[in-house]
C-alpha cells in the first residue's frame, strides 16, 4: 500500500498519544476493551480480554506479532474501549485511514501493510467474508501503528510533537488545547508545511464568533406559535429580532431596529440564504428561525471540529495545477484551475442509507455516452418488482441483458447521463450527469446510490479538455450524442477531494453553515471536545 505523508497529521491526533514505549507483559490480562453480542457493541467494560484472547489474534495474524505490544498501549490509552467503531459502525476515522493507506501521490511514501486483502475486505461492502468486529479493531489499530511508524519514523512523543499536538501533561479540554494552537500557529507547522489554508479562514471566523459570545449579542428569536412564514411587507416583533441576528451575523450593515419587513431586510435575508445553502427567496421559514437559534456555543464547536476537518487535506492541495472538491454538506463542487475557481457546479449526494464515501483520489478516465450496468443491490430491491409487473419495463427504460447483468444503454436518459468520471476507489463511486435535473432545485440534496450527480457535467469535461486540443467542441458533442460509449484516459490526473464541511469560510471572509447531512459533526465531537487524561 501506499499512502500520502500530509495527510497523516489527523491520524497521530486521534489518540492523543504522548508516548508509544514499551508494554510490560503481565500488563495484558488487564485490557479491557468493548465487547459484543450478536454483532452490536455492548461496551461492557467489565468484560476482560485476557491474554488468551489477545494472543490468539497475534497468532493467527503472525505477520502483525512485532507490533504486540505497542497495539496494547494503543487500547490502554484508550481506556482499553473499541477505537475503531462507535454505534456498530467503522468511524470517520477508520474510513479515512482506510483511503490515506490506499491513496498514490507522488508526495507518497511505499508501505507495506500485512494482510491487506483481509482489511480490504473489511471496507468492500460487497465482501462476505468480513472480519469479526473484534479482529477488525484490532486490524485497523495495527495498521495504524504501521502507519504512523512509517510516516513519523516512530511512535514517540517526538513523532507525536510532529502533528502539531503538543499536549500538556494534565486533564484538559480539547476546546483549551485549540486555543493554545490558535494563539501559537508555528505549533502547526509539519515539516515546514502550514495546514490547508481554509484552516486559517475559519480560524478568523471562530475569533469573530468567540466575540460575538463575549458581548452577549446572541439572543434567541421568539416567535408565535403556531409559526407562520414571514414575508416582504409584514411587522412582527421576531422580525426585528431576525433583523438584529442579521446584524450581529454581518448580512446587515446596520440594526434599524425595524420590525417591518422592507427592502433593507430583504437584501439581508438573501444574502444569509446565499451565504449558508438555502434556497434564494425572501420567505423566512420556521427552518431559517431554527438555523438563526443555534446557540453560539454549537457555532463556535462547528467551526472547531471543521478547522480538525482541515487536517485531513494536504497543504500541497493549493499548489496544484487543477483539483476538484466536492463538499457534500453544501451540496457543490468546485474545480480550481491554475489557483483560479474556473467551475462551480451544485451536486446531490448519497442518502442517509448509501452515504457518498469522503474520499481522496484523482480522476483518470472520462466517459461520453456511457452505459450503466446495474448494481446488483438495485436491481433486487428496486427494478425486480418493477419488471415483474411491467413486461416491456427493461426495453421502456433502455435496459439490456449481458453476461447475465442488466445494462442500461447510453443515451439522453441514461441514469449516468451523457458523461461520467472516474476515480478509483474501493466502494466503486464516481461522478457523472444526470437526466434528473429538478432535483437540483431542492435545498437538501441526498438522492443517489452513493456516487455524486452533477447539474453541471457537460461543462466540467469542456474545462478539463482545454488542455487536449484534440478534444475540441464539436467532437465533445459528438461523443456525448448518447449513441456510443467513448473512453477518455487523461494523461495528466486531475486530483478530485470529497470533502464533509459543514462550515467554510470564502476569501471575503464571508461565513456559511451547511446541513450536517450525515451526522458527521456529532462524531468527530466526541472526540475533540471530552476532557482527556494525558
Amino acid at each position: 500500500m501506499k499512502t500520502l505523508y500530509p495527510s497523516a497529521i489527523i491520524l497521530g491526533l486521534c489518540f492523543f498519544v504522548s508516548s508509544f514505549g514499551r508494554y510490560e507483559k503481565n500488563d495484558l490480562s488487564e485490557i479491557k476493551i468493548a465487547t459484543y453480542s450478536n454483532g452490536q457493541i455492548t461496551n461492557d467494560n467489565d468484560r476482560l480480554v485476557d491474554k488468551e484472547v489477545l494472543n490468539d489474534f497475534f497468532e493467527r495474524y503472525p505477520d502483525f506479532k512485532k507490533y504486540q505490544n505497542d497495539v496494547v498501549l494503543l487500547y490502554k490509552n484508550r481506556s482499553y474501549g473499541t477505537i475503531w467503531y462507535d454505534r456498530n459502525k467503522i468511524t470517520e476515522f477508520g474510513n479515512l485511514l482506510y483511503q490515506k493507506l490506499k491513496v498514490t501521490d507522488e508526495e507518497g511514501i511505499q508501505i507495506t501493510i500485512p494482510y491487506e486483502n483481509t482489511i480490504d475486505q473489511i471496507f468492500d461492502k460487497k465482501s462476505k467474508q468480513k472480519p469479526s468486529i473484534t479482529d477488525t479493531d484490532m486490524l485497523l489499530s495495527t495498521a495504524y501503528i504501521i502507519y504512523m511508524s512509517n510516516v513519523y519514523g516512530g511512535l514517540d512523543e517526538a513523532a507525536v510533537k510532529k502533528t502539531g499536538w503538543l499536549l500538556p501533561k494534565k486533564k484538559i479540554s480539547y476546546d483549551t488545547l485549540l486555543d493554545s494552537l490558535i494563539s501559537k500557529p508555528t505549533l502547526l507547522e509539519v515539516n515546514g508545511e502550514l495546514l490547508f489554508d481554509q484552516y486559517y479562514k475559519l480560524q478568523e471566523a471562530l475569533k469573530k464568533y468567540r466575540k460575538i459570545e463575549q458581548d452577549n449579542t446572541w439572543q434567541p428569536i421568539i416567535t408565535d406559535i403556531p409559526y407562520n412564514d414571514l414575508r416582504p411587507d409584514a411587522t412582527s416583533a421576531t422580525i426585528g429580532q431576525v433583523r438584529t441576528r442579521l446584524f450581529v451575523m454581518g448580512d446587515l450593515k446596520r440594526d434599524s431596529e425595524s420590525n417591518f419587513y422592507d427592502q433593507e431586510l430583504m437584501d439581508g435575508v438573501m444574502k444569509y440564504k446565499l451565504r449558508n445553502g438555502f434556497k434564494p427567496n425572501y420567505i423566512i421559514s420556521e427552518v431559517h428561525i431554527k438555523e438563526m437559534n443555534i446557540p453560539i456555543t454549537d457555532k463556535i464547536k462547528t467551526l472547531m471540529v471543521n478547522m480538525e476537518r482541515c487536517r485531513w487535506i494536504s497543504p500541497n492541495l493549493v499548489k496544484d495545477k487543477e483539483y476538484i472538491m466536492v463538499n457534500i454538506p453544501s451540496f457543490e463542487l468546485i474545480y480550481v484551475r491554475n489557483g483560479k475557481v474556473e467551475l462551480l457546479s451544485k451536486v446531490f449526494v448519497g442518502t442517509v442509507l448509501t452515504k457518498t464515501t469522503i474520499f481522496s483520489g484523482s480522476i483518470d478516465k472520462i466517459v461520453f455516452s456511457p452505459y450503466w450496468t446495474i448494481p446488483q443491490s438495485i436491481v433486487e430491491n428496486e427494478l425486480k418488482s418493477k419488471i415483474a409487473s411491467d413486461k416491456n419495463y427493461l426495453a421502456d427504460h433502455n435496459i439490456e441483458m449481458v453476461n447475465g447483468q442488466l445494462r442500461q444503454k447510453p443515451g439522453p436518459n441514461n441514469s449516468l447521463g451523457l458523461v461520467k468520471f472516474i476515480f478509483p476507489n474501493s466502494d466503486d463511486i464516481y461522478m457523472h450527469d444526470t437526466p434528473s435535473k429538478t432535483l437540483f432545485d431542492f435545498e437538501k440534496r441526498t438522492f443517489s446510490h452513493g456516487c455524486i450527480n452533477m447539474s453541471k457535467a457537460k461543462e466540467l469535461a469542456v474545462a478539463m479538455l482545454k488542455d487536449y486540443p484534440e478534444w475540441t467542441q464539436e467532437r465533445i458533442d459528438k461523443a456525448m450524442d448518447g449513441t456510443e460509449e467513448t473512453t477518455f484516459k487523461l494523461p495528466s490526473k486531475v486530483p478530485i477531494y470529497i470533502c464533509y464541511f459543514t462550515a467554510w469560510v470564502k476569501d471575503s471572509g464571508e461565513v456559511s453553515f451547511f446541513q450536517d447531512v450525515y451526522d458527521q459533526d456529532a462524531d468527530l465531537d466526541k472526540i475533540l471536545f471530552p476532557l482527556v487524561e494525558i
